[in-house]
């Protein structure tokens, strides 16, 4: 089999099959993470630009070690080194950045379907890497390769997600990915982060943590998204610990050999407390190695997949 797509732009426009397909390639690029060189030939002369016009870690510092891995060049541009603060359009910057022809580009952006604009107007293959409140598919990737890898599959399982489920892309994308492999997804937040009509994603809604965790094999707490709320949509950082914070005594609830996900930054404390953040279960850093190999894994991939755009 050969993956069809351009772009990896969401959750959404993968099929089963291109998740197990993505996953499976991302299991193989694990050994290569664990060599003394941690590097092979297979992107040798192909350029990478990572866009990033939000902050990034985790994520922009995985992409790139994945690409390095793979022996591309990586160029990386931020909003504050980009002609947009000079009032160019994000049209514009892309399209002159297609004129040096980048194989691959890698955008974070705050607006909902930036990615999905950008991969229309350009022939170089996009890969979102966060698009304001829409998508996160290499997130949800990763994250279901660390459940599969765990677990030993993925169909069946109760996914209890915690958390700002509102603001949060990567919910949405894990939503998404989770059900279309089979599993059963439960959230749960306070009522004000709870969108209205998140259930039409595929998912049941728990009216608190003590349910939504009750026998569960994964359970993935979120950060509360304080950049991206309007307004304070809880009274106080100590009510929200006490009424959807992860203590061990909840974790309790959920089955005995069930795994704590978290994709980052953690406010310990918080959504989570330090002893189940640290403890046995927590397969929180696990979820930042395999981000590697699975981006290395989408480069991969991508690299070869039909090359299109809409000039229009």
């Amino acid at each position: 089999m050969r993956f069809e797509h351009k772009d990896l732009l969401d959750i959404s426009s993968l099929s089963p099959q291109d998740i197990t397909m993505i996953l499976d390639t991302a299991e193989g690029m694990k050994e290569i993470n664990k060599r003394p060189v941690k590097k092979v030939p297979t992107l040798r002369g192909k350029t990478i630009v990572l866009f990033f016009q939000e902050p990034s870690t985790r994520t922009k510092l995985s992409f790139d070690i994945a690409a390095k891995r793979l022996s591309a060049d990586v160029i990386s541009i931020s909003t504050g080194s980009s002609s947009i603060v000079k009032g160019e359009t994000l049209i514009d910057t892309v399209k002159n950045l297609e004129s040096m022809s980048p194989d691959i580009i890698v955008m974070r952006h705050s607006s909902s379907g930036a990615a999905q604009l950008i991969a229309r107007k350009l022939a170089p293959s996009v890969v979102n890497a966060g698009d304001g409140l829409h998508a996160h598919p290499t997130q949800s990737l990763l994250d279901m390769m660390t459940v599969r890898e765990k677990k030993g599959k993925i169909e069946g399982l109760k996914i209890a997600i915690i958390g700002d489920i509102a603001h949060s892309r990567v919910a949405r994308s894990n939503i998404n990915g989770f059900t279309k492999m089979g599993a059963t997804v439960n959230v749960t937040a306070p009522g004000t982060m709870i969108p209205k009509g998140i259930e039409t994603l595929g998912c049941h809604v728990a009216p608190d943590i003590e349910s939504c965790v009750e026998d569960a094999d994964v359970v993935m707490m979120l950060r509360i998204q304080k950049e991206r709320q309007e307004n304070i949509l809880f009274p106080s950082e100590r009510e929200y610990a006490s009424l959807f914070g992860l203590t061990r005594e909840r974790l309790a609830r959920a089955r005995m050999d069930a795994i704590v996900m978290h994709p980052g930054p953690m406010n310990r404390g918080v959504e989570i407390a330090n002893i189940v953040a640290d403890g046995e279960r927590s397969v929180i850093l696990e979820q930042v190695t395999n981000g590697v190999a699975l981006r290395m894994a989408v480069f991969y991939l991508v690299a070869g997949g039909k090359k299109y755009a809409d000039k229009d």
